[in-house]
């Protein structure tokens, strides 16, 4: 549609024909176009549209990294999208400091591999957690341990195979992770100036406190761009209370490990008689041989039990599920 004139401009241009200023014949034989400037160096290979749709798609990755990543950490995790954006490949390998966590993924059974970068604040945090410290990071970055480089990858495999969900609706992914980078200058994957898209997640774990990067390499993505626009993504989502997902919680949830402990009984001893305990002193307990015992999941009371053997080990054979009412 052409360009609307008001009524203002409208009465200027009759005003204009009407004293001989503007002539007609030559209106007609003007045929200059507007001419849109266009940078071939940044072709703009990523509409808005795309771009929104790869941030739905990450919306949904860092809800499974909250959820999931807690179990590894036994920390709390938040995640959330911060911005999305389309920059050159150098641009995105300039900015990267040194020594960075760069996983270099390969997003079978497309062509091509992406990119996750995680701040090193948010490694050394992970690995703090890991080896049992409260996760905090360092004050100074410095380059990363073999042994540390191994927790790092078990991470960032972790954080790999949560990619599938998100992904399903646009195609079935089998990533596989080629390797960890912490020099940017080994990670030239593609060309320096093809154009990619950086999807930018918030990380918190516990008080630490950084981003996650995703490099989206159009070459990668190029086979399903048709598929990344949010009429495609709505028309082909399916419920998330259907079955399918019932059994995807329902497996999560099992592979959940809880503590389960068997209670003997219970006594009081002073400091002194417990500091001079000797082999075979007997501590008089607050329960009888016969009872049966309370088993505890967690710290709640789920079963009662009568202790025994199974083979070489000590072991209790559960007589009573107590349910949430009985307690």
């Amino acid at each position: 549609m052409g360009e609307v004139l008001s009524q203002n401009e409208i009465d200027n241009l009759l005003a204009a024909l009407s004293t001989g200023e503007l002539d007609v014949d030559q209106m007609q034989d003007s045929k200059e176009k507007q001419v849109k400037n266009y940078d071939f160096k940044r072709p703009a290979k990523f509409s808005k549209e795309h771009l929104r749709t790869l941030e739905i798609i990450f919306e949904h990755y860092g809800r499974l990294l909250s959820t999931n990543l807690p179990l590894y950490l036994r920390k709390t995790v938040s995640v959330t999208v911060a911005s999305s954006e389309t920059v050159t490949f150098s641009e995105f390998t300039n900015a990267l400091a040194n020594p960075v966590i760069l996983g270099i993924i390969n997003f079978l059974p497309l062509s091509g591999t992406v990119i996750i970068e995680l701040a090193t604040n948010l490694g050394f945090a992970m690995i703090d957690r890991m080896l049992g410290g409260q996760g905090n990071p360092l004050d100074r970055n410095r380059d990363f341990s073999e042994i540390e480089m191994t927790i790092i990858q078990k991470m960032m495999v972790i954080c790999m195979q949560l990619l599938r969900e998100p992904w399903r609706t646009v195609i079935d992914l089998s990533p596989m992770m080629e390797r960890i980078e912490t020099n940017p200058q080994f990670a030239q994957v593609i060309s320096p100036s093809d154009m990619i898209a950086i999807v930018t997640l918030n990380m918190k774990i516990g008080d630490t406190e950084g981003f996650m990067n995703i490099c989206l390499p159009y070459f990668t993505l190029e086979s399903v761009m048709d598929k990344l626009n949010t009429k495609y993504w709505f028309s082909t989502m399916q419920d998330t209370n259907d079955e399918n997902y019932q059994n995807y919680i329902e497996a999560l949830i099992k592979r959940v490990d809880v503590p389960v402990k068997a209670i003997l009984g219970k006594t009081t001893v002073s400091v002194d008689d417990f500091s001079n305990l000797q082999i075979g002193d007997i501590i008089r307990l607050n329960s009888k041989v016969d009872d049966e015992l309370n088993i505890f999941v967690g710290n709640i009371k789920k079963f009662t039990a009568v202790p025994g053997a199974s083979k070489d080990q000590y072991a209790v054979r559960v007589t009573n599920v107590i349910r949430e009412e009985e307690e």
